[in-house]
């Protein structure tokens, strides 16, 4: 009987956008909605800031990614993966190597994403509409005459 392959499991956020990552030892392919990196994002920036955290840690070829993703745009969506990969990365490292959070600022792993900054999530969010503005903030010109 074969033993089962254990997942790891992030959840990031990032303005609007909400990713859901499952890891799990392999190849190194990462599908998202079904579809994979290349064919989700067509821009090489967003593809790069979704791989940034498997390089820090020189894991990019050692885990099968399967990624949900809803909401916002490509830009956000590009940082909750990010931030859901540190995560899923984090749990990995203390299921497997059975490191403690217990004050000690985690395992290697986790600091070297705290430092990068992959592992805060960006509360930057767009500021809502007012009423009597035309945006958030800009209001009518003012006319002297």
């Amino acid at each position: 009987m074969a033993a089962t392959e254990k997942n790891f499991y992030g959840t990031g956020r990032r303005k609007t956008s909400t990713a859901r990552v499952f890891l799990k030892k392999g190849k190194g392919s990462i599908v998202i909605n079904e579809k994979t990196l290349d064919e989700y994002f067509g821009r090489e920036t967003s593809r790069m800031i979704v791989r940034q955290p498997l390089e820090v840690t020189s894991f990019l070829s050692n885990f099968d990614i399967v990624a949900t993703v809803d909401g916002g745009g490509m830009n956000g969506q590009a940082g909750a993966l990010r931030h859901a990969i540190s995560r899923a990365l984090v749990q990995y490292e203390q299921d497997e190597t059975g490191t403690d959070d217990s004050g000690t600022g985690g395992g290697p792993i986790k600091r070297s994403l705290r430092k990068a900054g992959y592992m805060t999530r960006d509360a930057r969010e767009v500021e809502r509409k007012k009423v009597g503005k035309h945006k958030a903030r800009k209001g009518t010109q003012y006319s002297k005459r």
